[in-house]
């Protein structure tokens, strides 16, 4: 969803542009690794948060494409499939992937995590990797606008445009900091706990639209919110999704092998093409 950054990081995002799904590495923000050569099921044990098991940790719920049917353990939607052959490629069986419960906000705050990694489209900045580990790139990410159909943003959407809309968008994403520092509307954008109150906030009319990643911006706008329609997709600014871990965490380094794996192989790009490629075709607008 939307994923996401937190309203301190705004300033650093303007100045450094989004960066958290892009196709090179993102800076793991630990110094800490693991030699490639023991990156295997035994040479990682001591590495995780719990021995024979890789927890992996989500938020509640788990939305579509991501995820499917609110079960992150079923190993449908993109990211459940994307955790499911990273730990394949770590030596895990399916029956060893526990999933645990973590806030989205909670994710990338300071502090020791009770999981290995966690899988939220949670997008890499600098300045979530002072206090976190983001591995490399699973998804690059470009964001998009929905908005109710027949309202004027949907025809109306230059860059002067834009600015005149009231905006709304879920705390702490990297959405509404695309909104503030990207758009940059006459009229503070307003923000909201969760995206379900964003959503109730479109169809209520308190806003004209809201920003969120491409692939989830097409599945509300096709199976969420009556009578709404994704706009279009604004250009890339870098934003890449990566895997979160405890700052300085070893086990990163396994794990960026396994996604370099997995690119190489073309697993990511066939599991890219299952789960998120909805439409053919998205129009692309300027901010």
């Amino acid at each position: 969803m939307m994923r996401r950054v937190a309203a301190v990081a705004i300033t650093a995002i303007a100045a450094a542009g989004l960066a958290a799904c892009g196709s090179s590495g993102a800076p793991s923000g630990g110094s800490s690794t693991v030699a490639a050569g023991n990156c295997t099921y035994a040479g990682i044990q001591h590495e995780l948060y719990q021995k024979g098991v890789l927890t992996v940790a989500t938020d509640k719920p788990a939305y579509p494409p991501w995820f499917e049917d609110n079960n992150p353990a079923n190993g449908k939607g993109y990211e459940s499939a994307v955790a499911y052959a990273v730990a394949k490629q770590l030596g895990f069986k399916p029956a060893q992937v526990h999933w645990a419960y973590e806030p989205f906000n909670a994710s990338y705050a300071p502090g020791p995590k009770k999981f290995d990694f966690d899988i939220n489209e949670i997008s890499y900045t600098a300045q979530r990797a002072t206090a976190v580990t983001f591995s490399s790139s699973y998804y690059d990410v470009q964001q998009a606008l929905v908005a109710l159909k027949g309202t004027p943003i949907v025809t109306k959407h230059s860059p002067a445009d834009l600015k005149g809309y009231v905006f709304g968008d879920q705390i702490g994403t990297t959405s509404l900091a695309f909104i503030t520092s990207q758009i940059q509307p006459s009229a503070q954008p307003r923000v909201y706990s969760t995206l379900n109150d964003v959503k109730q906030a479109l169809q209520t009319h308190q806003i004209a639209a809201f920003v969120t990643d491409t692939p989830t911006a097409q599945y509300i706008s096709s199976s969420e919110i009556p009578h709404s329609v994704m706009v279009a997709q604004f250009p890339s600014t870098g934003e890449h999704y990566g895997l979160l871990f405890s700052l300085g965490n070893p086990l990163v380094t396994c794990v960026n092998k396994a996604i370099a794996t997995l690119k190489a192989n073309g697993t990511l790009a066939s599991l890219q093409k299952q789960y998120l490629q909805i439409y053919l075709v998205v129009p692309t607008i300027k901010p």
